[in-house]
């Protein structure tokens, strides 16, 4: 069992706090708009003073480091972003076209992620997918409702799961 010293834990909190600055900028940048150097000098000291905030009230932990920034989450959130839109063209098909099967069906799905944050993210990805609703969650458990049959299949083969397991480790 390995004993975190409190120069370990402080250099963990500094990279924490570190990642959460330029995450925190990097949003801003995205968000505002304006890149003139007055504004990205506003944009710099208000990302400072909300981390400095942050780092006060002892909000800066490993639960909060951002993890958008890393590039194995990017490609996991680039993979659930293709699988949203296929599925919502999918589902808006079915609406449109009442010739096409609907089969609403209620299954479980074993979550095999380590961490309550990977079963957590796992049960949300369920739910983000146009057609599949995460509806219990029981431990290890999920109870999830799916709109058809296809949909149902294609979570059960594992793959989302395998993909959310990847990017565990960065959590």
């Amino acid at each position: 069992m390995k004993v975190n010293t409190h120069r370990e834990i402080k250099v963990s909190k500094l990279q924490h706090a570190f990642n959460l600055a330029l995450f925190l900028f990097a949003l801003w940048l995205l968000l505002s708009g304006h890149y003139t150097p007055l504004m990205i000098l506003f944009g710099v000291l208000s990302t400072l003073v909300v981390v400095i905030l942050a780092a006060r009230a002892d909000l800066i932990d490993r639960e909060t480091q951002p993890v958008l920034i890393k590039p194995s989450v990017l490609f996991y959130w680039g993979w659930l972003g293709r699988k949203i839109i296929k599925s919502n063209i999918d589902v808006t098909r079915r609406i449109l076209n009442p010739r096409l099967p609907i089969s609403p069906n209620m299954f479980t799905v074993r979550a095999t992620q380590k961490t309550e944050l990977g079963r957590v993210t796992y049960a949300n990805s369920i739910t983000l997918v146009p057609g599949t609703v995460t509806v219990d969650v029981d431990e290890d458990v999920f109870t999830v409702h799916a709109l058809t049959q296809e949909a149902a299949t294609e979570l059960k083969c594992g793959e989302m799961d395998r993909r959310v397991c990847n990017v565990e480790n960065v959590f």
